[in-house]
């Protein structure tokens, strides 16, 4: 098997990968590494990979943007889920001093905004692609730190200046695990099937799986948002995130992408997904996948 993630080693995409390969049994499984989550996407649509690992949101920051846009495109469907604890570090070849630039991927340069406004206010702040490819770069010069992971300072020979910088505590990103789509499947992975079973066992696998999906309303239907929702309220279905995007057509246009607890395969769920489909112009399920909470202790 090989699984893409965001490169190079030592990123949280890495991370989440080896994570998500331990619990299925797959540490023989080879990682290849892409320059961006863009590349990454497309490498399992394309089937360059048989699956790959992007970020999807961030409890400071909220959701990845590029990845909620390239779900809408058609070719990858969600088969997984990974949640990784984030320990942000700040790495460098040089002392606290000396730092006159500091380089990370845009997500972890704003989940630790406070900290470098408070220690490093003149610093001058640059993107880089991934964390990892910040700590890269930061082996060059001694006035270069970067804000990376453990892994990536034993990886690029530097030094732990601080460590858990970011802002909250608390700080997980939630990594989606995606493959080429199949034709006719919603992209169940995991996920059991209802067939035969009591309402009672069909509730308890609801609990267990998790669908997501994308829904896209005329703008100017009064209630079209209200309607679309009360599909899952009247059967009991519990939302576990609702966000809307930029259709990019025009200001205020906007697609909903919408996770929900069950499986695509569970009756109740396919009744609210045709009645769901019967509102909405434009209804796309990425997929149903065991919903694993935080993935790390």
């Amino acid at each position: 098997m090989i699984i893409g993630v965001l490169g190079p080693e030592g990123s949280y995409s890495e991370r989440a990968a080896k994570l998500w390969m331990l619990k299925n049994d797959l540490e023989t499984a080879e990682l290849r590494y892409f320059e961006d989550i863009e590349d990454a996407f497309f490498a399992a649509a394309g089937g360059k990979t048989d699956i790959s690992v992007i970020p999807i949101e961030n409890s400071i920051e909220g959701s990845v943007g590029v990845t909620l846009d390239l779900l809408r495109e058609d070719g990858a469907v969600i088969s997984g889920e990974v949640v990784v604890k984030i320990e942000h570090c700040l790495l460098s070849k040089g002392s606290p001093e000396a730092i006159r630039i500091i380089l990370s991927h845009p997500q972890a340069l704003a989940q630790c905004r406070h900290f470098l406004k408070t220690n490093f206010p003149h610093a001058e702040l640059r993107s880089t692609g991934s964390t990892s490819h910040a700590a890269r770069l930061a082996g060059e010069f001694e006035e270069m730190a970067a804000i990376a992971s453990p892994e990536a300072a034993e990886k690029y020979g530097l030094k732990v200046l601080l460590s858990n910088i970011q802002d909250r505590k608390e700080n997980h990103t939630r990594f989606i695990v995606i493959r080429a789509e199949e034709s006719g499947k919603y992209g169940t992975s995991g996920c059991k099937e209802e067939g035969e079973k009591s309402s009672k066992e069909s509730d308890r696998i609801r609990g267990k799986c998790k669908t997501s999906l994308i829904a896209y309303l005329v703008k100017d239907r009064p209630g079209a948002l209200y309607e679309l929702l009360g599909a899952f309220a009247k059967r009991g279905i519990n939302l576990t995130k609702i966000e809307s995007r930029p259709s990019k057509r025009e200001l205020g246009d906007y697609y909903f992408y919408i996770d929900f607890e069950g499986s695509a395969s569970d009756a109740l769920i396919k009744d609210a997904l045709e009645d769901i489909k019967a509102k909405a112009d434009i209804l796309r399920v990425l997929g149903s996948y065991p919903a694993l909470g935080n993935s790390e202790a």
